[in-house]
């Protein structure tokens, strides 16, 4: 069982233009969709499309449009009663594939609706092999809220508490590395830069750079960096090793999700058992199947790339795996 917590969720607006975007210009769209999103509940999304159990634990109130959105998605659901209203997050996409987005900053949680959820997630963890913990943090809670709930998870389930992956940027990514040591985090490459201080703009060579930063957090604060490069694939480090895959050449229709869906893929494999080189190809494979859809459509097994995904130990030539 995996399980998410999606903390500030988000209707997902996605249009798609005949040009390129012009500011300051009326355009017509040619298409346009609405989508159930926020990081874990598309996380949530894929593992059920593959056929594997999750469940997502979502802040919605009882009269709030996006709470059908949400059911509509046919995931198994915690749905913790708040009062404010999910926020909507809009993605323009040109011809090109290129993405603009304009993202809400959510409804406040009140100190009783923030402890409802971590009572919430604390309880839906029981039994889970991971739990996901993603997205941005709403209004009203402290930059450590996901550090205090890893610590409550542990805490409850002690030996039987789940593996904890962590997909967050900016303080609450900082505060869940300085305190908690979770089991993954899953950064790119600007968010990883900015959680060692440094500016991602002056990096000469990025992989090298990525891969300097990631060593110096895994195994010691994180016990494994999943690191996602875009149309340059992704790293993975452990404690035993690294590795780097090639993203597959495919069609970009939205990027939107195609980082959530990355995690969702290594999730998938590492429930199987799968070694790291092929946890981190699984991982390349749904990232760059969910680019190649509209909107924040959640990929399945028959939407992954054909052929397979080049990986190799980091700093050696690529092989195929």
């Amino acid at each position: 069982m995996i399980v998410t917590l999606t903390a500030n969720p988000s209707a997902d607006r996605a249009v798609v233009l005949s040009d390129a975007l012009v500011p300051g210009e009326v355009q017509r769209a040619v298409s346009s969709r609405e989508d159930a999103g926020g990081k874990g509940v598309n996380v949530a999304r894929v593992v059920t499309a593959a056929g594997a159990p999750a469940r997502a634990v979502v802040p919605v109130g009882a009269h709030d449009p996006y709470r059908v959105l949400l059911e509509d998605t046919g995931i198994a659901l915690d749905i913790v009663e708040v009062a404010g209203r999910a926020r909507a997050n809009l993605t323009i996409t040109d011809p090109t594939g290129e993405t603009t987005k304009l993202n809400l900053p959510g409804a406040e949680l009140s100190a009783v609706e923030a402890e409802a959820l971590t009572a919430g997630v604390v309880a839906a963890a029981e039994g889970a092999t991971w739990l996901v913990l993603a997205g941005s943090l709403p209004p009203g809670v402290p930059a450590s809220f996901y550090a205090d709930l890893v610590s409550a998870v542990r805490g409850r389930w002690g030996a039987a508490a789940p593996l904890i992956a962590v997909d967050a940027s900016g303080e609450a990514l900082a505060a869940v590395v300085e305190s908690a040591r979770p089991d993954l985090i899953k950064p790119n490459h600007e968010e990883l830069a900015e959680l060692v201080g440094e500016d991602p703009s002056l990096d000469a060579d990025v992989l090298a750079e990525a891969a300097r930063r990631a060593t110096a957090l895994v195994p010691g604060r994180v016990a494994s960096a999943l690191v996602t490069l875009g149309a340059d694939g992704a790293l993975l480090f452990t404690a035993d090793g690294a590795w780097r895959g090639r993203a597959p050449k495919i069609q970009v229709a939205s990027t939107v999700g195609a980082g959530d869906s990355s995690l969702a893929g290594y999730l998938l494999a590492d429930l199987e058992g799968a070694p790291a080189p092929d946890r981190l190809a699984r991982s390349i494979a749904y990232g760059a199947a969910a680019a190649t859809l509209p909107g924040t459509q959640a990929p399945t097994p028959a939407d992954l790339p054909a052929g397979p995904i080049a990986v190799s130990n980091f700093a050696t030539p690529i092989a195929t795996s």
